[in-house]
């Protein structure tokens, strides 16, 4: 028996696919995200000057800023997705990252019994918010942006 899929609509296998590749993509830039995050944060507090603290804090900006672009690039231009869906898709990566730097901040807190517990267990569902909305706003004028420019050419 054949599958009917409906007019418009991918087939189950190609759409279940397509779900799976953008959750993928999602992790993996949260991933990166999250290891800029660690990584920099060491080579900071490891500095011997404020001008060196500024330096690595700054080049993990520049560094999550072109994960950021690349992961709106893939997803708008590779995956030819809609500007919503490539916002939402990149916003996903931003937060997961910050929740992966939220689970981190809260074991550190846990093995070194410092700070607050409650409002670093707070920063748990705060730091995804904080970090993705914004990301989505952003994103969503990107690829907004990029389908202009797109139907202009």
């Amino acid at each position: 028996m054949g599958r009917f899929t409906g007019v418009g609509s991918p087939a189950p296998s190609r759409l279940g696919e397509s779900r799976s590749h953008w959750l993928r993509a999602a992790i993996l830039v949260g991933a990166v995200y999250l290891a800029v995050g660690l990584t920099f944060s060491a080579l900071a507090s490891a500095a011997e000057s404020h001008r060196m603290v500024v330096l690595w804090r700054l080049a993990a900006w520049v560094i999550s800023a072109a994960a950021f672009g690349a992961h709106i690039w893939h997803e708008h231009g590779r995956q030819q997705n809609a500007p919503r869906t490539t916002a939402w898709h990149a916003a996903a990566a931003v937060a997961l990252g910050a929740f992966g730097l939220a689970v981190a901040a809260r074991i550190h807190a846990h093995v070194t019994a410092t700070g607050n517990p409650r409002l670093i267990t707070f920063a748990l569902v705060a730091w995804p918010v904080v970090c993705g909305l914004p990301a989505f706003v952003v994103a969503l004028i990107a690829a907004t942006g990029l389908a202009l420019r797109r139907r202009t050419e």
